[in-house]
């Protein structure tokens, strides 16, 4: 070889390292190096697997390790889980969408871990279906977590949000044959749940139920415009703020709404089916109820049993068993009830049971048999406890009242 071949020879090799170490930086650049700002980051996933390339797992880890956002689009039918996936989380945020009509995940070979476990904030998931899990489909424990047009069914709970969660919004989703479909241990702050359906959960559609010295601050969970049918109670709260409104409950054995404890509003809902009971508030204190429709239960459209300071205003009842029920409420801190309409109950309007409502301005219309019952409560080996409601301005006919502790007072007169 001449000395003019070996120079040439020599440019040419020094060119394409230099070409290879163009495309080395910019490789690496576009992985975005720690530290670093960098544009999304999408990554694919095209294996049903557990393991191994172009699963759900790889991708988890991936997007983990990047500093820009990170889309995951999953592009295969089902994904058939054995062991727990890495947690979900980047500093940026990341988005995991399955490809329509919705991807199939089977969680069954997972064992007392959750699904997804939401421990990055900026999450979002979309177009899933999330069935199988024993333990929680989804565990939030981060800011800024959006659930949409997804469906988890026979899971042990489908969205478990922590108490350090916050700016929670479950929307537009499915949860059916579940245990409990979304829990919630504390009042999270901007939280809202809408749109969904649940259907046959267990136990609860939505269970928002803390200790009781959680019952104040830390802001309120809404529940609003969602459908639930079927499930054992559709929503249960207890020392959390809460306001459940415009929402369409049915067929829940254990009653639409129980409440216990402070912080609750109940306002616009519509509920039905042939459920024995509507809504209960049980040593609940401070709780509103107001511009309910409830109709065709089979025992008490609204219960208030123990509690304080309850208000019941507006609501229609009508063709239920009974209408409104006070039970051995707080006499100094009585409960109230204004402005209500019962229209055509099987057996009695309004039952007072050992306490003393306020009742202003109700109507109980067509009762068969009493529109106000009032009775003393005796314990075998207590104190008699007396029924004294306060009563102005409702429309009750004479004929239609009972009164089994003697006389109503003066007070208590209808007008």
């Amino acid at each position: 070889m001449n000395p003019k071949q070996r120079i040439a020879l020599a440019a040419g090799t020094f060119l394409l390292l230099g070409v290879l170490a163009w495309l080395g930086w910019w490789y690496h650049s576009g992985q975005a190096a720690p530290g670093r700002a960098a544009g999304t980051l999408t990554v694919n996933v095209t294996s049903p697997n557990d393991l191994g390339p172009g699963t759900l797992r790889e991708a988890l880890f991936v997007v983990a390790a990047a500093t820009g956002k990170a889309n995951v689009l999953i592009r295969t039918k089902s994904i058939t889980l054995k062991t727990a996936l890495p947690p979900l989380m980047n500093l940026h945020g990341v988005r995991i969408v399955g490809e329509s009509p919705g991807v199939e995940i089977d969680a069954q070979g997972v064992a007392d871990a959750p699904v997804f476990d939401v421990t990055g904030a900026n999450t979002s998931l979309e177009g899933l279906v999330l069935r199988n899990c024993r333990a929680a489909a989804i565990l939030v424990r981060a800011a800024h977590f959006h659930l949409q047009s997804s469906t988890i069914e026979s899971c042990n709970v489908g969205v478990e949000v922590a108490e350090n969660a916050s700016n929670i919004l479950i929307e537009h989703n499915r949860f059916a044959n579940d245990r409990v479909g979304v829990r919630f241990t504390a009042p999270n702050r901007d939280t809202i749940v809408a749109g969904n359906s649940f259907i046959q959960d267990k136990v609860a559609g939505l269970w928002a139920v803390r200790g009781e010295g959680g019952a104040r601050g830390g802001g309120a969970i809404t529940v609003r415009d969602n459908h639930f049918n079927g499930d054992g109670s559709g929503v249960v709260a207890g020392n959390v703020a809460i306001l459940v409104e415009r929402n369409d409950f049915a067929n829940a054995p254990d009653g639409a709404v129980h409440l216990i404890g402070a912080g609750a509003v109940i306002r616009g809902n519509h509920i039905g089916g042939e459920a024995p009971m509507g809504i209960i508030a049980e040593n609940a204190r401070d709780a509103i109820i107001d511009g309910n429709e409830l109709e065709h239960l089979t025992a008490y459209a609204i219960m208030v049993r123990g509690s304080a300071n309850a208000l019941l205003r507006a609501n229609r009842v009508h063709n239920c068993g009974y209408g409104i029920a006070f039970v051995l409420g707080d006499r100094a801190h009585p409960s109230t009830a204004v402005d209500n309409t019962i229209i055509e109950p099987k057996f009695n309007g309004i039952d007072v049971i050992g306490d003393s409502p306020i009742l202003r301005h109700n109507q109980v219309l067509q009762p068969h048999l009493f529109a106000l019952h009032v009775v003393d409560f005796q314990q075998p080996g207590a104190q008699n406890v007396r029924s004294q409601p306060f009563l102005e301005g409702n429309n009750f006919r004479a004929d239609a009242l009972q009164v089994d502790n003697g006389p109503v007072p003066a007070t208590a007169r209808p007008q």
